[in-house]
């Protein structure tokens, strides 16, 4: 299982796993039929997650039903326990969707969820996160998540987000960081595609980030919050949920 799913996430395109993947998945599923773990965004259980990476395959990673990963199960999490999401009326622009959320996002939010990806075929609006075509302050809530790691201006994108966000407005914004490095880890001379994968992760990756990325994001004009999983969960609770221990909830406000 764990060489077919980085062979199919190496070699299909992007759109056509975003399409056709969940299809395949929900059949695999019956071969992880239990009661070992549960999914917050589905409420389904099977005797553990899938395993999940393009290049270091993680265990425990990926939900079958509806594909969410620990980083979705944790933002879940978050976004009940913490905000108003669920119970408010907001004007949502999520950027690079995920398949997870957006059925259930739309349901509670209706049009004033707005889906936004440059590829994306489950987005509904086309755009390119350095240039919003969005106007200041339209939208209480921005969520994107691991996106800052692609693009070519990271800065540029953190103060566009902070600009269509109302006074008060809050983003999610996680990315994939390594946590054993202080400081973010970027070249620009780094090109080739096999290099990118070596030094960042991903061939389509710009950067690494460290712990440092915090600093960053304020950078951009946000407050924010850092909440570590393993000094907010207990370890029953991180098992149950497929979480990774080691990750870092990031919570951008807009306080002016």
């Amino acid at each position: 299982m764990k060489a077919l799913i980085r062979f199919a996430l190496r070699k299909i395109p992007r759109k056509y796993l975003q399409l056709f993947s969940h299809i395949l998945l929900r059949i695999a599923s019956i071969f992880y039929k239990g009661k070992g773990v549960q999914c917050n965004v589905c409420s389904s259980e099977f005797k553990k997650f899938m395993p999940y990476g393009r290049v270091h395959t993680r265990e425990n990673a990926l939900c079958p039903n509806c594909l969410s990963l620990e980083r979705h199960r944790l933002i879940k999490n978050y976004l009940e326990s913490k905000t108003n999401f669920f119970t408010a009326n907001l004007k949502v622009l999520h950027v690079a969707p995920e398949l997870c959320f957006i059925k259930r996002f739309e349901k509670i939010h209706g049009d004033n969820y707005i889906t936004a990806d440059i590829e994306s075929p489950l987005a509904k609006v086309k755009m390119d996160v350095h240039d919003i075509p969005f106007e200041e302050n339209s939208f209480d809530v921005v969520m994107c998540n691991h996106v800052l790691e692609h693009v070519t201006d990271d800065h540029k994108v953190l103060t566009e987000f902070y600009r269509i966000l109302k006074p008060g407005g809050w983003a999610i914004l996680q990315s994939p960081m390594d946590y054993s490095m202080e400081k973010t880890y970027e070249d620009p001379s780094i090109v080739d595609p096999l290099e990118r994968e070596k030094h960042f992760g991903q061939d389509d990756h710009l950067r690494m980030f460290g712990l440092d990325y915090g600093q960053r994001l304020s950078k951009g004009g946000f407050k924010v919050s850092e909440e570590k999983v393993s000094d907010t969960y207990t370890q029953e609770q991180i098992k149950k949920l497929g979480l990774d221990k080691n990750e870092i909830m990031y919570f951008c406000e807009k306080v002016n």
